[in-house]
């Protein structure tokens, strides 16, 4: 078949292109803004890419176009498909119906926080394991190379995101997984453009759970309140739970100062110890729900650990992008107040008293709302100097946050500013973490030139 797809670029999106070609369809695409990683991943894999939406991107009609979840109606593109009469789909669902209903054992991970790496992490496990699993990610570990593969082997881990499915399905996306294996590492409110409140993501994250049959395996954060309440709305699973305490079936006892080093117990006996690259306790959790899914599917915790150890990380999650003159900059996909402060403290906790300074772009929906305002300031905190660079209007004034931090904050609105702000302040030792979900106008390689 020829498939097209709209919003090719987006992480998701992209995967599933890999995944298509890989099971022998023509693939095409179009996407609007593109940056890598997924841009570079698609022109390495040489598969075409139109850029900006148009119905003359449709004159070679395909079979089938798969529209993104970004796609509204309105939509050049998308209004052209519609009065042409082609037939479309949903990623998820065309994901779930050619590929994870195909005899597949799915190994889903949710979660407001941290579903990249734990992916990213099982799917590494199972690989080098040997068993050649399948994967779709919203990211792209160095281990694997790629965000998504078909995989030779029966496993399959995908990434289960909680955003909608499409314009016509407003659905969370992880509805159409029907996994065996379940990770839910944490849940709190996000998103605040498709959901109401908390209680409306709870709602779509236990109709998540429903979906998981009797015979399949949960495992659940026991630290997380939120994630406590879904059990009680009902859970038909074989459970586990796992976090920092000791009364969880799986849980950690870290050995050092940025987490890096730390033992995994399962209930009251101590099944090994992890030394590896990662620092922070949000990535310490990660490695010990990857263990415990990947414990389900067969593989040993010695294996696990082995894997761990070679683990490179993952793009954008807290990727070093270049060092000069001393100075360390970092990017980081961190675009919530929970994942900010998580990623500023496993800096902190690495570098000591070594100067840490944030470079912060409020660009999701939900920030540009100003849901999370009230808690920004203290996220960012943790950071010596802050940078806040508002490249895109917001609905709420910034100024509130910058002046709970004081002195040590910048305002933006202008990346080429913000860049010579940044290198004037910057001194040898200094650590500088840019967070965005978004390109952030290539500040990164901007401020490394700059630096240069």
């Amino acid at each position: 078949m020829h498939i097209h797809i709209l919003g090719i670029c987006g992480t998701f999106m992209g995967g599933l292109a890999l995944i298509a070609r890989a099971m022998g369809h023509q693939v095409t695409g179009s996407d609007a803004g593109v940056y890598p990683p997924m841009s570079t991943q698609l022109n390495e894999q040489d598969i075409a890419l139109f850029e900006g939406y148009s119905a003359k991107n449709l004159e070679q009609k395909p079979d089938l176009v798969v529209v993104g979840n970004a796609l509204s109606r309105g939509n050049e593109e998308l209004e052209a498909v519609l009065n042409k009469g082609i037939a479309y789909t949903s990623g998820a669902q065309w994901l779930a119906e050619h590929v994870l209903y195909q005899d597949k054992w799915t190994m889903a991970i949710a979660g407001t926080h941290g579903k990249t790496t734990t992916a990213s992490l099982l799917a590494w496990i199972l690989t080098h394991a040997d068993k050649a699993p399948g994967f779709l990610i919203g990211g792209v570990a160095d281990n694997l190379g790629l965000s998504a593969k078909l995989g030779k082997g029966k496993l399959f881990v995908v990434e289960a995101d909680e955003y909608d499915t499409a314009f016509f399905d407003k659905r969370s996306k992880f509805i159409h997984y029907r996994p065996k294996t379940a990770i839910l590492n944490n849940l709190e409110f996000d998103h605040a453009d498709i959901f109401s409140d908390l209680e409306a993501m709870k709602l779509q994250f236990h109709h998540f759970l429903r979906t998981v049959p009797a015979n399949g395996r949960l495992f659940i954060n026991g630290d997380d309140n939120n994630l406590e309440h879904l059990l009680a709305m009902g859970c038909w699973s074989e459970r586990r739970t796992f976090g920092l305490s000791s009364n969880h079936d799986w849980h950690v006892k870290t050995l050092n100062q940025d987490n890096t080093e730390f033992e995994i117990w399962q209930q009251d006996k101590c099944a090994g110890q992890v030394v590896w690259s990662m620092p922070g306790q949000h990535n310490m959790m990660n490695a010990l729900a990857a263990i415990a899914a990947a414990d389900h599917a067969g593989i040993p915790v010695a294996k696990s650990i082995e894997a761990l150890a070679i683990f490179k990380g993952v793009k954008r999650r807290l990727e070093v992008t270049g060092v000069v003159n001393g100075i360390t900059i970092y990017d980081d996909f961190a675009h919530h107040p929970t994942e900010i402060s998580a990623s500023l403290q496993a800096i902190r906790d690495q570098v000591g008293k070594a100067r840490v300074i944030a470079v912060m772009e409020p660009r999701s929906n939900t920030m540009r709302m100003g849901i999370h305002q009230d808690t920004l300031a203290p996220a960012l905190g943790v950071a010596d100097q802050v940078h806040i660079v508002t490249t895109q209007a917001l609905q709420w004034d910034i100024k509130g946050v910058a002046g709970k931090l004081g002195q040590s904050c910048t305002l933006s609105e202008d990346v080429d500013r913000a860049v010579e702000a940044i290198a004037k302040s910057a001194l040898a030792g200094d650590h500088i973490v840019i967070m965005s979900n978004g390109g952030f106008g290539g500040i990164h390689q901007r401020l490394l030139d700059r630096l240069k």
